[in-house]
């Protein structure tokens, strides 16, 4: 895996301008958000480090890894053990499964901490199915805080966080390119791992309408991450199924090599200037920050 010949051999100076920070948007894509490790591996090689990490849904997971600063290596070794038994337990239609298996994989690895206690300030992206509200989570159990954002609709049960109940984020905000920005970011690096989401159904079946389903409601706000992303990598993961492990390595290679194509430009924003406070991104409405 990752026998490759490196495009970029000429030397670049990193970190020129050192005020400048640079935000990383971890999009959702459930299985398919393996290719955030690829993305992760380049980035590592390239000896880039970001200032702010937002996830959605398979993105507030890697996401929670990276924050706290796990290595390529070290989450490819824990992706390795990742059966899909131990995280959705229920594969009965309209019987969806707890997420206690997201959850011990935090706690397990990363231990039960605050989203807080992140190394790598994280903001994790669900949506409150009470009051309908995007949620933008900084501070709780991070455990239940990725739960929350990675509970697909119908797949998986919501999760109680303080007083609210988490769902996907990806209902609301599946790129969160304009989270980091929100935490006085200049710029935005993205990694959509589900680009190829604007498909329909193959069929009548009841998964076959549910997946379309969920594919039209991020269609629409994905354009979130294309707006706020200054570079956004996408890796070709449509032939992958979102909820199958299968071909996780060559997904992973997938995310390497849509990164690697995208460094010179995502090394020219260490470079840029910080942008004038007026440029700064607003918290929109609907939005909840806790």
């Amino acid at each position: 895996m990752f026998d490759i010949v490196k495009k970029f051999n000429k030397k670049i100076t990193l970190f020129k301008n050192k005020k400048v920070k640079i935000g990383l948007a971890l999009g959702g894509g459930g299985a398919r958000g393996f290719a955030h490790l690829g993305a992760i591996k380049a980035f590592e090689e390239y000896g880039l480090k970001f200032d702010y990490i937002a996830g959605t849904s398979a993105g507030s997971l890697v996401g929670a890894f990276y924050s706290n600063e796990w290595s390529f290596e070290q989450m490819l070794n824990v992706a390795k053990n990742f059966k899909e038994k131990d995280i959705r337990k229920s594969k009965i239609p309209l019987m969806p499964s707890p997420t206690d298996g997201i959850e011990d994989i935090i706690k397990n690895n990363i231990g039960d901490i605050d989203v807080s206690e992140c190394k790598i300030p994280l903001a994790v992206v669900a949506v409150d199915i009470f009051s309908t509200n995007e949620c933008i989570i900084t501070k709780g159990k991070l455990c239940k805080a990725v739960a929350g954002s990675c509970a697909v609709p119908a797949i998986f049960q919501p999760v109680k966080f303080e007083d609210r109940l988490l769902l996907d984020g990806g209902l609301q905000n599946t790129l969160p390119s304009n989270v980091p920005k929100m935490f006085g970011c200049d710029y935005v690096v993205a990694v959509d791992v589900n680009p190829s989401r604007n498909y329909g159904a193959t069929s009548s079946k009841y998964f076959d309408v549910l997946g379309a389903t969920i594919r039209i409601l991020m269609k629409k706000n994905a354009e979130i991450g294309y707006e706020f992303g200054d570079v956004v990598v996408q890796p070709k993961t449509k032939k992958f199924r979102s909820t199958s492990m299968e071909g996780y390595e060559e997904l992973i290679e997938e995310g390497y090599h849509a990164t690697i194509d995208k460094m010179p430009e995502i090394l020219a924003l260490f470079n840029k200037k910080p942008l004038s406070k007026k440029f700064k991104q607003k918290i929109k409405h609907n939005v909840d920050v806790i």
